[in-house]
């Protein structure tokens, strides 16, 4: 929905901005960890890029350079280029061993398809990828026409520090558009966790309005934020687990160093198997938020803009 009444004015420096208690290094690592075998195991990831990528549908644009921010192994980038066939792909991410499942991920498909990357793509240069943090882009200036980012921004630990960057590296009538988990992401796990008595430290994922601010603080034009909540099921606590060990962890720095004790863990095992709906399976929770804006030309000192329409309504009718 459109950022409305609810939320606060900014300026461009926003006073104690959200932001995640991780340590960047973390997040590379864990995410290096599963980098192998992530494309086998990135069902979400790829279904929220996938209804991301179908947003663009409504929207007027023809990119001639895409920046897919955190591509990870390269997931949306098949997508990506067949809404823009003609587009070039960039992807940053930042961690190295996902960004080598992603080159071999495309060298895969250029033997399957027999086909040059540039010609499966249709434009000039081949895709290429970057090991970078979003919050520091190795780009010049108005570089990219569609900053593209899907299940990242929640995992940076300044996500304030990374909107300026977007808008940085946006060309004039650029856009940005991404995808983030909300707060009520995993809240079943976080319920079996306290039943159980563990002290667990969970991520705070974000909420959906202060992404919105951020927005506007960082100077992008009418940005609209919306959610929707998705909900898994699964046969089993430990099928559960597994998935969420594979959307990434807890980069947490203050979170627990050891495992819970065995009796706290079986504990934590029924109390997620106790939440068994009528068809015998367990629920977790996944709200994802959407955003987009757009980098527009600045405004001239004194000039006012008015849409032509109420202008025309304005004006006196005319008599013959």
């Amino acid at each position: 929905m459109p950022l409305g009444p609810g939320t606060s004015e900014l300026t461009p420096t926003m006073i104690d901005p959200p932001r995640a208690p991780v340590r960047i290094d973390t997040v590379r690592q864990q995410f290096d960890r599963r980098a192998a075998d992530f494309s086998t195991h990135d069902v979400l990831v790829r279904e929220v890029g996938r209804r991301l990528i179908e947003r663009l549908a409504v929207i007027k644009l023809a990119p001639a350079r895409v920046l897919d921010a955190g591509c990870g192994a390269g997931g949306a980038r098949a997508d990506l280029l067949a809404r823009f066939p003609r587009t070039h792909w960039l992807g940053v991410d930042l961690s190295p061993a996902m960004l080598q499942a992603a080159r071999a991920q495309a060298s895969l498909r250029q033997r399957i398809t027999g086909m040059l990357a540039a010609h499966w793509r249709g434009a000039r240069m081949a895709p290429a990828a970057l090991c970078a943090d979003a919050g520091r882009l190795p780009l010049r200036a108005a570089t990219v026409d569609l900053v593209f980012s899907n299940l990242m921004l929640h995992w940076h630990p300044a996500p304030h520090t990374v909107f300026p960057e977007f808008k940085r590296v946006l060309a004039v009538n650029g856009l940005l558009l991404f995808s983030c988990f909300g707060p009520d992401t995993l809240r079943e796990l976080r319920t079996a966790y306290i039943s159980a008595g563990i002290a667990a430290r969970p991520m705070p994922f974000i909420d959906m309005h202060d992404f919105g601010d951020m927005m506007v603080a960082a100077g992008f034009a009418t940005p609209v934020m919306d959610v929707e909540v998705l909900t898994l099921t699964y046969a089993t606590p430990r099928a559960l687990l597994a998935d969420v060990w594979w959307l990434g962890g807890n980069p947490r720095i203050d979170r627990r160093a050891g495992l819970p004790s065995g009796a706290r863990a079986r504990a934590m095992l029924a109390a997620l198997d106790a939440r068994r709906d009528g068809d015998g399976r367990i629920a977790l929770t996944i709200e994802v938020a959407y955003g987009h804006g757009w980098h527009l030309p600045a405004k001239t000192r004194g000039e006012t803009v008015i849409a032509l329409d109420d202008l025309r309504a304005g004006l006196p009718s005319r008599r013959r």
